[in-house]
């Protein structure tokens, strides 16, 4: 056999290394050999002998802690590095130095508390940078210096304190959300091209406008979950936005005149921001709106908002979180999915123009069963310059007049319109805002967003002198006594059940104000029991009884409280009132023990009987024999010779605790009697 010459040997030799550098880490998968994926292998370094041609890697999920520059000394080529959701705590200086033809780094999800000067150091073709959910505390002056071709730089949810001067000049998309910064000025960002800023959550009062001034290519801001208890005047001119959230942020109630130049938006998010409607034509000034986002708002969900579904639907709006844009108010609609309701559904009546000679009247009729109310109007000869309405009847057009319930509308010599009397609670007074909105101006003594809180300091004491007395603090949905004793209060629960059609369960929350143990008791009643005891309470005591939505948090604004008395034990009587409303428990065993007692007396006879007829005969007592008397179920007291029924064993009734569990279903316990004459106290479901 002839020896291979040199030139075989050079060719089987590239052969070789071609194939070994081609091959794909056992660890890892291979796609082509260009896209290596090593992911949830619980790596913890880079994986060694990566194919040199890979373009890009995914190294993601793992427990990788260090890095080193070797691990990427072959890997020159590629394009994309996906380290993300590791457990890396430190950069070290130029370890990315021989991936000079990186585009995209994403380090988000790792444990980096620190950037140094020379962290990204090689990197001057890099696009993106992803540093977001880290620990990052301090980043240097210089971190960023170098990678002129960054386009996005994500730094959300990290500690940062300061932020470095940005001097990015193709920066186009910057996250700078849920840092510690202070207020950043146009010192700060020198991206002249930057199209996406996103600030949220950084606490921040006002905007600096000279910073918004010179983003003219600004499109998307999100300044959701500050404290921005205005509209900024800069951003009102930015006709170039065309992503806003507000979300979170007091800004109060809004104004046409703050979005008039805001006509190129195609998403408004207007979440949190406790609206109870919107101005009359207020989505007019976006022609270009695809998304809206409106959720966790306590809408108001009367004639004035009963345009916006039908507009959802025509204009073929993208209602984002609809599930969680609900109504507030009327309790008729409360928790129901404000573009789920039909024009009807909003109480709106059904007015008619009339023309006589007298002038002009008009009445309203209670609202049809039809989606849409039939609304009859005839045209009107414009009035002489002498008799133009004033200018408090022209506030409300007389077109507009049909966006308000018939109890709104009252027929007087002016035709205002006001308020129903049935909104605000405890006298206080209903107006329209500016924008058409529902507001209460409540007396002192009241507060809350109907008036339905009554300040502690106002509340007057109980009365002694009234055995059965209730006052109840009056909320929209509100619970009542349907009867009381002196150990137990009915409760009607139909009305809050009623007006919470999604409740999942009823959490009551009662306690003794007269006794010396103020602390509250808890317990949980499935929405099918509308009606329910409170029993083994004292006699002659005040209770404040609070109901609220099962599941969610404890709050005033959910909560419909009552307080009532129980009665007292009338002097001529010294057993326990029992509750009539229905049988007691506690003649049970009485009616059991009187018949065991006739039982053993008749058997008792007929055993004495038995014992006469027979010849009298010296009989040996055992000690341990049963007494004639000690029958099944019967035993002779050794104190006093009275007979009693034997006690069954009987399971003790829980002592009351706190209970903070979802029910499931209602409680049987039947070896506790009623909580009315026992020393349990735990109430029943009835």
């Amino acid at each position: 056999m002839r020896p291979l010459s040199p030139l075989c040997h050079l060719i089987l030799f590239h052969l070789l290394c071609g194939s070994l550098s081609s091959r794909c880490p056992q660890e890892c998968s291979c796609i082509a050999v260009t896209a290596i994926f090593c992911v949830q292998q619980n790596l913890s370094n880079m994986p060694r002998g990566l194919p040199s041609s890979a373009k890009d890697i995914f190294v993601f999920q793992n427990n990788i802690i260090t890095l080193q520059k070797q691990d990427f000394v072959e890997l020159g080529e590629i394009v994309m590095l996906d380290l993300s959701q590791n457990a890396v705590n430190e950069i070290p200086d130029g370890v990315f130095s021989p991936l000079s033809s990186l585009h995209n780094l994403d380090l988000s999800s790792n444990h980096i508390t620190h950037i140094s000067k020379d962290s990204f150091a090689g990197l001057v073709n890099l696009e993106r940078l992803y540093l977001y959910s880290n620990r990052i505390q301090s980043i240097h002056p210089a971190a960023f210096e170098g990678l002129e071709n960054l386009l996005e730089l994500k730094l959300q949810g990290n500690q940062i304190s300061v932020l470095p001067a940005l001097k990015l000049p193709k920066l186009l998309h910057l996250d700078l959300s849920y840092n510690s910064i202070p207020p950043i000025g146009p010192k700060d960002l020198q991206t002249p091209h930057l199209e996406s800023l996103k600030i949220a959550g950084l606490r921040l009062t006002s905007l600096d406008e000279d910073l918004l001034s010179s983003l003219v290519n600004l499109h998307v801001l999100d300044v959701s979950q500050n404290l921005l208890v205005e509209f900024q005047p800069t951003v009102k001119v930015m006709g170039g936005l065309r992503n806003l959230n507000l979300t979170g942020n007091p800004l109060g109630s809004l104004k046409h005149e703050d979005f008039q130049n805001l006509a190129n938006l195609l998403e408004l998010d207007l979440s949190n921001l406790n609206l109870q409607g919107f101005p009359e034509g207020f989505f007019g000034l976006f022609p270009k709106l695809e998304k809206l986002t409106a959720a966790e708002n306590p809408f108001n969900c009367l004639c004035p908002l009963a345009w916006f579904p039908a507009w959802v639907k025509d204009a073929q709006i993208e209602l984002l979180r609809m599930e969680e844009t609900r109504c507030h108010f009327p309790p008729i609609t409360s928790g129901k999915v404000l573009a789920k309701l039909e024009h009807k559904d909003f109480g709106c009546p059904t007015t008619t123009i009339e023309l006589t000679s007298a002038g002009t009247s008009s009445t309203t009729s209670k609202p049809t069963n039809s989606t849409t109310p039939s609304v009859t109007t005839h045209a009107i000869p414009p009035a002489p310059p002498s008799e133009k309405p004033s200018k408090d009847t022209d506030s409300f057009p007389l077109s507009h007049t049909t966006a308000f319930p018939r109890d709104i509308i009252e027929d007087s010599e002016e035709e205002d319109i006001i308020c129903p009397s049935n909104i605000c609670l405890n006298g206080g007074t209903c107006v329209f805002d500016s924008n058409g909105e529902v507001v209460c101006l409540c007396p002192p003594s009241m507060s809350g967003l109907y008036c339905e809180i009554q300040n502690p300091s106002f509340l007057p004491p109980p009365s002694p002198r009234v055995s059965i007395e209730t006052i109840a603090t009056v909320q929209p949905s509100t619970i009542s006594s349907l009867h009381i004793t002196s150990t137990s209060i009915s409760l009607d629960l139909h009305r809050y059940i009623h007006t919470r059609p999604h409740i999942r369960g009823i959490r009551l929350t009662y306690r003794n104000l007269s006794g010396p143990d103020r602390r509250p008791l808890q317990l949980n009643v499935p929405p099918t029991y509308p009606e329910y005891t409170l029993r083994g309470l004292q006699p002659n005591s005040t209770y404040s009884v609070c109901a609220s939505p099962l599941g969610e948090p404890v709050h005033v604004s959910v909560s419909a409280c009552m307080e009532a008395r129980t009665a007292g034990i009338p002097p001529s009587f010294h057993e326990p009132s029992v509750d009539r409303t229905e049988p007691s428990s506690s003649l049970i065993p009485i009616v059991a023990a009187v018949a065991v007692v006739m039982v053993v007396a008749i058997v008792a006879t007929v055993v004495v009987i038995c014992r006469r007829r027979r010849p009298k005969a010296p009989v040996d007592v055992d000690l341990h024999e049963t007494s004639p008397l000690e029958v099944e179920g019967v035993k002779t007291n050794p104190e006093n010779g009275l007979i009693h029924p034997k006690q069954p064993d009987i399971t003790p009734c829980p002592s009351l605790v706190q209970n903070t569990v979802e029910y499931e279903a209602p409680l049987i316990q039947g070896q506790c009697p009623a909580n009315n004459n026992v020393a349990c106290t735990k109430p029943m479901y009835v």
